[in-house]
């Protein structure tokens, strides 16, 4: 499909538009992909992540997904928790899926930059205190920042790149630097390492989408 339009070259970002159907461009309608977040949903039910209940709203009755195996909630909160709030460079191995699994770093990266941009970690970070809670959020706008971009980790190289909406926002934390940037570094190192060269493209990709994510405040 991206080959066909080599003559009319798309952004990351519209094809992710094209994709999802969030577009209204019905001369490309043919390129949407159809009933995304029902598949996604039907998909996490198969799991047993999800079940599927009937509810009713006012005249009509609507489906509606409630988490069905809460381990499996608790298991990705604590993975985040874990990996934004650790104090060396070191990646901690709870905030890291079952061993065997395939570029695992990467895959915690993509998780806290997703949720992050979601907006849903609030919740998440419930347990910590008010400066842990705004510490972890730092060094996910930080994380954000170096993966962002291509190559990754290049914003500590060109001191470039910022907060995404932290900035500034820190009251009662004085204006000490942010805390955990080995942490940061470490993460760099560590998805490096699972890349194959600087030239693979599915972590090129990965950028990409990951600085669509870092766009959606000025997207929306």
């Amino acid at each position: 499909m991206m080959k066909g339009q080599e003559t009319d070259r798309m952004s990351i970002n519209g094809w992710v538009d094209l994709l999802s159907g969030e577009t209204w461009n019905v001369m490309k309608i043919g390129y949407q992909l159809k009933q995304v977040r029902e598949r996604l949903a039907k998909g996490l039910v198969d799991k047993g992540v999800l079940r599927t209940e009937k509810r009713n709203f006012l005249l009509f009755d609507m489906a509606t997904h409630p988490v069905a195996d809460v381990r499996t909630k608790e298991s990705i909160v604590t993975r985040a928790v874990s990996l934004l709030t650790a104090t060396t460079s070191a990646v901690p191995p709870n905030a890291l899926d079952k061993e065997g699994t395939q570029c695992r770093v990467t895959r915690a990266v993509c998780l806290v930059c997703a949720a992050y941009a979601a907006s849903v970690l609030d919740n998440a970070f419930g347990r910590l205190t008010y400066e842990d809670r705004e510490a972890a959020f730092q060094r996910c706008d930080e994380v954000l920042a170096e993966f962002a971009c291509w190559p990754f980790g290049s914003t500590s190289a060109t001191g470039t790149g910022g907060s995404r909406r932290r900035e500034g926002v820190k009251i009662g934390m004085g204006n000490t630097p942010p805390s955990g940037r080995e942490s940061v570094l470490g993460l760099v190192q560590e998805v490096k390492r699972e890349m194959n060269g600087e030239e693979d493209l599915s972590f090129q990709l990965i950028a990409g989408v990951l600085e669509v994510l870092s766009k959606l405040d000025s997207l929306l």
